[in-house]
């Protein structure tokens, strides 16, 4: 079965979009990396933990919220760097305590901050 690329049917000109372009996505992917373990159950991508981060604190979603979200939304999923449309969350919304958890309150600020700064550019 053909699935459809996101951005096929979603608009440049929005927002959420914009802010997924403007980010630097592989600088967050390389602060990030070194704290991972190559041992276990592969870690969700650090890309898709960031973006619902700074998608939960820009528009205010709760874990829960921003995950039912994404599932609704294309802007969101691609905004995680998905390119097709997914039907089922993500990951569980404890994920993002875990994820939180080992990013640490600096690196949480700073994943905050680069969507901030995005947010203003756009």
């Amino acid at each position: 079965m053909f699935l459809p690329s996101l951005t096929e049917f979603i608009n440049p000109a929005h927002e959420v979009y914009k802010m997924a372009e403007i980010i630097v996505w592989e600088e967050l992917e390389s602060e990030f990396a070194p704290l991972y373990s190559n041992l276990g159950q592969p870690a969700k991508p650090i890309r898709l933990m960031a973006g619902l981060l700074i998608l939960k604190e820009l528009y205010r979603h709760s874990d829960e919220s921003v995950m039912t979200e994404w599932v609704a939304n294309p802007y969101y999923q691609f905004f995680c760097g998905e390119a097709v449309f997914q039907w089922s969350f993500p990951c569980d919304p404890t994920d993002l305590v875990y994820f939180r958890q080992r990013i640490g309150r600096p690196g949480h600020s700073k994943i905050i901050e680069t969507g901030n700064r995005a947010k203003k550019a756009v």
